[in-house]
């Protein structure tokens, strides 16, 4: 995160728009966000409202956490019959909100120049911005350093193991009777594809993994095809638990840094949300061994130094608010870089805020300069599969990359034309 100034004018603008809603009568806005058992971003997000709530007196915000899940099957339903709230949480992956028209663009309420460059085009559509891009964030590869070590696997220096080493550490993993990599699709639709597609784009480097997820590669080009036979092996051999079909997220967490305890956790840096909790709430123990290697690097890979980077939680306006001037006021005051820096700082976590590098207090600095190294001299692939995929293609990624294949129920040769029969542009 590079270091930005606050412009005088920039708070010059702020103070004469607290000033002039100031003169408006008092309004409650209502807002939903996720992150009920995520204590730092529920802790950030609260702060925000206090804040924003003690600078502007004549308005007032009813904050009510809610799972994710159950945001998007409320916010589905309450968007149509226009009883939605003024802001809440949404992920660029759900775009049927932007093409029904329910979402407010925020370009003439949040200043846009606070927001990163690479993050904008997430939320973006014919030229507006319709989203407060908070959360932002990498896939990892999580892992104990302990019990890796207890199965005879050195990581290397590069903390990147080959094809042929990662093979060998799963094998040596389930042989030891300890499950290789946490991972569930229980009550999500992307976590059994991360292996598979974080590989693909090291194979096939950033412009031929975005032809594949646009459609105009097939599945059946031979490189694709030989990194799934490299996956399909690490499934024959055991890699994940036998509740990979209904482990939920928050399970495998637990799974990966409690109990049973697992090698390995693929897991976008969110990881930190639940992982940073205190033990009693289902967080990690303080003196887990925690490392972070990269994902393995493919043989004859194209791009071994590629990994993904998405936008995660944000917030959004409805369209049809009667309250936009104090909701476009409190997305306005929450996009700022003291905000980004406070995030980035308090969760441990990258934001789609500006940030201050140089001012980020956080009590994880030992994590973050560990996350800040595997991550030095990244190419970013900008996205994850279901922000390219969408109707037919989506649901068939969720079917059988997420599910199906890596639960071992489908061969390559079946997955890969299913997914051709659903994606492939003709």
């Amino acid at each position: 995160m590079r270091l930005r100034a606050i412009g005088l004018a920039v708070l010059t603008a702020a103070s004469l728009g607290s000033a002039g809603l100031a003169l408006a009568q008092e309004k409650q806005i209502t807002m939903w966000s996720n992150w009920p058992d995520e204590p730092a971003k529920k802790d950030w997000v609260a702060a925000r409202v206090k804040e924003f709530e003690a600078a502007n007196k004549q308005c007032s915000v009813k904050l009510s956490f809610i799972p994710k899940a159950d945001i998007y099957t409320q916010a589905k339903s309450a968007v149509r019959t226009g009883q939605a709230p003024d802001i809440f949480y949404m992920e660029p992956d759900q775009p049927e909100f932007l093409a029904g028209g329910f979402l407010e663009p925020l370009d003439s309420y949040v200043d846009l120049a606070n927001l990163e460059d690479w993050a904008k085009p997430a939320w973006a559509s014919k030229g507006k911005v319709y989203g407060v891009p908070v959360e932002a964030y990498t896939v990892e590869l999580y892992y104990n350093k302990d019990l890796v070590k207890k199965v005879g696997v050195n990581v290397p220096a590069s903390f990147q193991l080959s094809q042929a080493q990662f093979l060998d550490l799963v094998k040596k993993g389930a042989a030891a009777g300890i499950t290789p990599v946490s991972q569930g699709v229980g009550d999500r639709p992307f976590p059994g594809g991360q292996l598979l597609f974080e590989s693909l784009l090291r194979k096939l480097g950033s412009d031929d993994y975005a032809k594949l997820l646009n459609g105009e590669l097939s599945f059946k080009d031979p490189r694709v095809v030989e990194v799934m036979n490299w996956v399909k092996e690490l499934v024959d051999a055991g890699a994940y638990p036998k509740s990979f079909a209904t482990l939920k997220l928050g399970e495998s967490h637990f799974y990966f840094y409690n109990t049973p305890g697992a090698l390995t956790f693929p897991d976008p840096s969110w990881f930190t949300g639940r992982a940073f909790a205190e033990p009693e709430k289902g967080g990690m123990p303080a003196n887990f061994p925690l490392g972070i290697m990269k994902f393995p690097a493919m043989d004859k890979g194209n791009c071994p130094e590629c990994k993904t980077l998405a936008i995660g939680g944000s917030f959004v306006m409805f369209s049809k608010s009667k309250n936009k001037d104090c909701a476009g006021a409190m997305l306005k005051s929450m996009a700022t870089p003291e905000n980004g820096t406070k995030w980035i700082g308090e969760v441990s976590l990258q934001s789609g805020l500006k940030s201050d590098q140089d001012k980020i207090v956080s009590p994880r600095k030992d994590y973050f300069a560990e996350l800040n190294a595997r991550n030095k001299d990244a190419k970013y692939f900008f996205g994850t599969p279901l922000l390219y995929y969408r109707a037919k293609c989506a649901d068939t990624y969720v079917q059988v990359m997420n599910n199906a294949f890596p639960a071992g129920l489908l061969s390559v040769q079946e997955a890969a034309e299913k997914m051709d029969g659903a994606c492939l542009k003709k």
